[in-house]
């Protein structure tokens, strides 16, 4: 009787312990695939980034390479950076304004225009049905595969069989102030590559605002109507300040977004060129910082030279980040709330 009961006693003291670990261990363990994930998808491709940046890697000892990782062909160098910031490239400088351009108009779109459509759609019209039917037309250019939008808009824009030039005549634009080529002629190149990656981004926001407007208890909206204050004050002074966080997360991720897409300039600038994307992207003044590091690596072959300049929008990209959390207050976000239960 008493080994039985040493026995069970035993047994007791092993299940405490497998039922203590594994109460530690079990969120790591279905978190593991997703820390795989990221290792291979983000930091192992960052880690590459900085080590060729710092080569001259090419396509002269490309191969080399491919079968020696450390082999003595690819030379480590300083003269990537010094090309980028010493004037070796004389082309980088104006890359680098189209980009600020790019990334400051099309940014204006996705996180301020959204933010006020999202507040128009969701709280000032009432009716369900066509808050509900605006919410789905903005999304259909997300949902549209990204080809089929870029085909569209080359419709679109050709001054003899798209509709554009003929709205804008109908809106009552003179003849004299259109382009003859949307696709090539600056600014209207420029304004273009904003309004086809702005109509798309838009939406993104549009879908975080409108689910964080429509989260908000009715109770605090009423209580401000009965008070007498207007519509107006109501979105200014508690619809606002309730969406802080949602407009820190679009506006840090549709920076960082913005800082790395290329793809839809890719497709529109690069339909009609015989591939020869790069020079069809310059001519237009088109060509942004991430589709200039992509034109040095596929184009050029130059692939060194591509890392460092895309090293250079990682680093660009961490120090936006860095100031959204300071100006938004994300330090007062993470910390443990005061309130007690």
């Amino acid at each position: 009787m008493a080994w039985r009961e040493k026995r069970f006693r035993k047994r007791s003291k092993v299940l405490e312990l497998i039922k203590k670990y594994s109460s530690k261990s079990l969120p790591w363990l279905f978190l593991t695939p997703l820390f795989i994930m990221i290792a291979v998808a983000w930091v192992s491709p960052l880690f590459l980034t900085v080590y060729l940046s710092f080569t001259d890697l090419s396509i002269k000892n490309f191969l080399a390479f491919i079968n020696d990782f450390f082999t003595p062909e690819v030379k480590y160098t300083l003269e990537n950076f010094q090309r980028i910031f010493g004037g070796g490239d004389p082309y980088i400088g104006e890359v680098f304004r189209i980009t600020i351009l790019y990334v400051t108009s099309v940014l204006a779109i996705n996180a301020l225009y959204s933010l006020i459509l999202s507040i128009a759609i969701a709280y000032f019209i009432r009716n369900d049905y066509l808050s509900m039917f605006l919410r789905v037309s903005w999304l259909i250019p997300r949902i549209t595969p990204g080809i089929i939008y870029a085909l569209m808009w080359n419709w679109f824009i050709d001054p003899e069989y798209g509709l554009f030039n003929t709205l804008l005549r109908f809106a009552g634009v003179p003849e004299e102030w259109l382009p003859n080529s949307w696709l090539l002629d600056k600014p209207y190149s420029q304004i273009l590559m904003i309004l086809v990656n702005g109509y798309i981004g838009a939406s993104f926001g549009m879908i975080v605002y409108t689910a964080a407007i429509k989260s908000i208890p009715p109770d605090l909206i009423n209580a401000a109507l009965v008070d007498g204050a207007s519509e107006f004050q109501v979105a200014k002074n508690i619809i606002l300040p309730l969406l802080k966080w949602q407009i820190l997360f679009v506006t840090a991720w549709q920076t960082l977004s913005l800082l790395a897409s290329y793809e839809v300039i890719l497709m529109i600038w690069g339909s009609g060129g015989g591939g020869d994307y790069g020079g069809i992207a310059r001519v237009a003044g088109v060509m942004v910082w991430s589709l200039y590091a992509y034109t040095q690596a596929f184009r050029e072959k130059l692939y060194g030279y591509a890392s460092a300049i895309s090293l250079v929008l990682v680093v660009i990209g961490l120090t936006l980040i860095y100031i959204y959390f300071k100006l938004f207050g994300f330090k007062r976000l993470m910390e443990p709330s005061k309130v007690e239960v």
